[in-house]
């Protein structure tokens, strides 16, 4: 027997649904959370931790199983009148996200019992974070897209202040809304001028209205010169737009580098690159320690996500241009990041400074262009996939340390907190000298074949001086992440107590060092996977 709304919800996500069915399921696990949480006793909390960990789950498996969809429909699956795609890239970048999400997961049952937080919508904003990031991925229309990052923003806000009672917790959380605010507004308005430019919010359609924008200006620049094609183009343009030729090119390009300009300073913001990384030191430091690595994870990898997107799609036609201002931008990132590292004594901090020369590295692949194809580089397609995907596990790793030392008492944060951490729990030390080895790119780590595929990109494309800066800047990379693995190793231990590490954190910190070893040791099926991201 036929039941028409049954009919109905089957035909809508065999349809469109389909493109979004992930996200549905986080959002409806999300309000599951919210509901049980009111029922459940202090003592069962835990299980709004399992119900979201299964919601990621679900969702993961999910997103997988669209694969013969893409397969079956080209490579690309579309919904929503080309609002939103389901390709590679979005499965990549996805399944970054959840992974991501399920390991703060893991790391935030104990946490939140210590600090006596356990409440249930924690666990439903970092599903809905998570939910954020994902349109972010999969959304191809500007509107799309920005819901897809004010519903991540929005998210980060409340769990950045989730410690109420902590000052240091409430001072983030308003310093992040403040700057956070203030950097989506730029992008919005960066988005309108897109908008005025192209008559549509579809990115591929704004790229194709600035690349005919494009030869426009170059048509009028080369009618201007001297000579018989000079001539010959003011004829040319006088037979099929004569208003052209009383246009200033300079006049029309204007408002496309405005557009380019608002958006990039929007997302460099949300990467946290230098100038724009003021709100990271501070928000990595007094946000909870899961939340800290879910922002440096996830943000971070959401944003690159909406980035890459918007580099090779709307912008990809004055690349020429826009890979010198990225090129600055990182070097000033691996400048700064490194150099303020140097003098941190608290670990987040530390840590946030360092992933601020990481997003100079990723920038910088972004810099390595084919002339030929006029595409990106396949190996810097590839080690900024690679990066990202090292990025992710490694850094969690490095945080889930930090979380196993929080005990009653006892924060954990500071460097002098590590003293001795070789002969209180040698598992811990030998874990964090592993995750600050791949962290500094040392072989044979995640993070060593992640620099690698950028530093050849830069090699192959001819930027020998920046791909020597970069190496360069692994040197005092190397000092700051080996004070860490000094304080653990080498000094005496204190009064601290010996770090108890539960069957969850057990968990994630057994993912974090197989994906940071094996992305090193046996790199192929990694390797295919950031491939599969570009389609290549």
């Amino acid at each position: 027997m036929s039941i028409p709304f049954i009919d109905a919800i089957r035909s809508y996500l065999q349809g469109d649904g389909a493109v979004i069915l992930p996200e549905m399921e986080l959002v409806l696990f999300g309000l599951g959370i919210m509901l049980i949480d009111f029922w459940i006793e202090e003592k069962e909390k835990y299980l709004n931790a399992g119900l979201a960990l299964a919601g990621a789950i679900f969702s993961g498996a999910t997103l997988w199983m669209l694969r013969g969809k893409i397969t079956l429909s080209g490579g690309v699956l579309v919904g929503f009148h080309e609002s939103a795609v389901v390709d590679g890239f979005v499965l990549f970048f996805g399944i970054l996200f959840l992974a991501s999400t399920a390991l703060v997961i893991l790391l935030s049952v104990k946490y939140l019992e210590i600090e006596k937080e356990q409440e249930g919508e924690y666990y439903a904003l970092l599903l809905f974070a998570c939910v954020g990031m994902m349109l972010m991925a999969s959304g191809i229309d500007l509107i799309v897209m920005f819901l897809g990052l004010e519903t991540m923003a929005l998210s980060f806000y409340i769990l950045t202040g989730f410690l109420r009672r902590e000052k240091r917790s409430n001072e983030a959380a308003l310093k992040y809304v403040l700057l956070g605010a203030f950097s989506s507004g730029i992008l919005a308005y960066g988005f309108s001028l897109l908008y005025g430019l192209s008559a549509s919010t579809n990115i591929g359609s704004i790229g194709a209205a600035l690349g005919q924008r494009n030869q426009l200006v170059g048509a009028i620049v080369r009618s201007q010169q001297p000579g018989a094609a000079g001539e010959q183009m003011r004829q040319l343009i006088a037979a099929r737009m004569p208003m052209a030729l009383h246009l200033d090119p300079f006049t029309l390009q204007l408002l496309p580098i405005l557009a380019f300009v608002l958006v990039l300073v929007g997302l460099l913001f949300k990467v946290a690159a230098v100038p724009f990384h003021q709100w990271a030191p501070d928000v990595y430091e007094g946000a909870p320690t899961p939340v800290t690595a879910y922002i440096s994870i996830a943000s971070k990898t959401a944003s690159f996500a909406l980035l890459l997107r918007l580099l090779l799609v709307v912008f990809s036609v004055s690349q020429e241009t826009w890979i010198y201002v990225i090129a600055g931008v990182a070097i000033a990132s691996l400048t700064w990041g490194n150099l303020a590292a140097l003098t941190q004594t608290n670990v987040k901090r530390l840590l946030a400074y360092s992933s601020i020369s990481h997003v100079g590295y990723i920038l910088l692949g972004l810099v390595a262009w084919d002339g030929s194809t006029r595409t990106l580089n396949e190996n810097a397609a590839t080690g900024i996939a690679y990066y990202l995907f090292a990025y992710v596990f490694m850094t969690a790793g490095a945080f889930a340390v930090i979380i196993v030392l929080r005990q009653k008492g006892l924060i954990g944060e500071e460097l002098d907190d590590l003293n001795g951490l070789y002969q209180r729990s040698p598992t811990a030390a030998l874990l964090l000298l592993i995750f600050m080895l791949s962290l500094a790119g040392i072989p044979p780590t995640a993070g060593f074949m992640g620099k690698y595929f950028i530093f050849l990109s830069l090699i192959e494309t001819h930027h020998p001086l920046l791909a020597l800066f970069a190496v360069l800047y692994i040197v005092p990379a190397l000092y700051y992440y080996f004070r860490i693995v000094a304080h653990a190793w080498l000094k005496q231990p204190g009064e601290a107590p010996r770090p108890v590490m539960t069957s969850a954190q057990a968990v994630a910190l057994a993912v974090t060092v197989f994906v940071s070893l094996a992305g090193g040791l046996y790199p192929e099926p990694f390797y295919k996977l950031a491939h599969y991201a570009f389609g290549r």
